[in-house]
């Protein structure tokens, strides 16, 4: 089951009814693609996340996953549909 959260905050359960709209969120373990490299500095170019946010992940809130992967998508990653 995914839930879709809005930047309002709402939570509601969407079994495969995100909205495409860039301000849903929809929940997924990681945005890795399972293509980790850095070019010598902090960010995979893979996923877009930096080193503290891939080790952390499994740790963070969803708001604190939700604010990644807002700052990924607007960097243009990830390679994966989240």
């Amino acid at each position: 089951m995914s839930h879709t959260l809005s930047t309002s905050g709402s939570d509601t359960a969407a079994p495969g009814d995100a909205e495409p709209s860039q301000n849903a969120f929809v929940a997924t373990d990681s945005p890795c693609v399972a293509v980790c490299s850095t070019l010598f500095d902090e960010i995979c170019r893979g996923c877009g996340r930096t080193a503290m946010e891939v080790s952390n992940w499994v740790f963070m809130t969803e708001e604190e996953k939700q604010i990644v992967w807002h700052r990924i998508r607007a960097q243009g990653y990830p390679r994966r549909k989240g």
